[in-house]
């Protein structure tokens, strides 16, 4: 257990500075699609993606005290593998995206699905704000990039229009964000990260002069937000 431990910190430190070493990126080139999209409607605003910082600090603490503290306790060491393998191709994504939206695709799905897993791993009876929220921030941030990557190549190859993209994108969102929230319900992490990326999907549109897309985005968050709150009082309520 304590080689995984030592791995994942690692490979979450690699993850945290592969940004150092690769080339800015700010979307896939919209001169790698068919149909050129300049601003894809799922894409959420700027601002948004800040939270990258929180979510490498916080996996970083979460891997130190891990291994520091818990790297023979089953309960930590329950999570570690799957978390392992998604920040092991997160460390790699960067290196992909510019250039191969189709296999970055791909990869975030994955990265998506390990990241989910290991926060449905988890366990909110110890440490929660340690073990369990870190790894929620990450899954719930994935699922919606996850979205957004998806629906960048839907409207980038005309398989739907950019508005009619955004739109099943943003449903689609909200079911797996509130499916997943309530299997952990006492971890309202996953469930605020999803209405943080939301949140800048309206703001994206809303500055872009797209109601159509800002009105069902600011909606859904909303959705999720009271849900999230909804079942973290069911939760706490003796």
């Amino acid at each position: 257990m304590r080689l995984t431990s030592a791995l994942l910190l690692l490979a979450t430190v690699a993850f945290a500075v592969a940004p150092l070493f690769t080339p800015g990126f700010t979307g896939y080139d919209p001169g790698l699609f068919p149909v050129v999209i300049d601003r894809p409607a799922i894409q959420p605003a700027g601002y948004a993606f800040a939270i990258w910082g929180l979510i490498y600090a916080w996996l970083i603490l979460h891997a130190s005290v891990g291994l520091l503290r818990h790297s023979d306790d089953a309960a930590w060491a329950r999570p570690r593998p799957a978390l392992l393998a998604a920040v092991l191709l997160g460390s790699i994504w960067l290196a992909i995206a510019p250039n191969y939206p189709i296999t970055a695709t791909l990869v975030i799905l994955l990265m998506a699905l390990l990241a989910v897993t290991a926060f449905l791993q988890t366990t909110t009876a110890q440490r929660r704000w340690l073990l369990s929220a870190p790894i929620g921030i990450f899954a719930g941030w994935l699922t919606a990039a996850a979205a957004v990557s998806s629906g960048v190549l839907i409207a980038g190859y005309g398989w739907l229009s950019n508005t009619a993209t955004a739109l099943t994108l943003i449903a689609l969102v909200v079911v797996l964000g509130i499916a997943i929230q309530s299997r952990k319900p006492a971890m309202p992490v996953y469930g605020a990260t999803v209405t943080w990326a939301l949140i800048g999907v309206f703001a994206a549109n809303w500055s872009g002069n797209l109601p159509q897309v800002a009105y069902p985005a600011a909606i859904a968050a909303l959705i999720v937000a009271a849900a999230t709150a909804a079942l973290r009082l069911r939760a706490v309520r003796p």
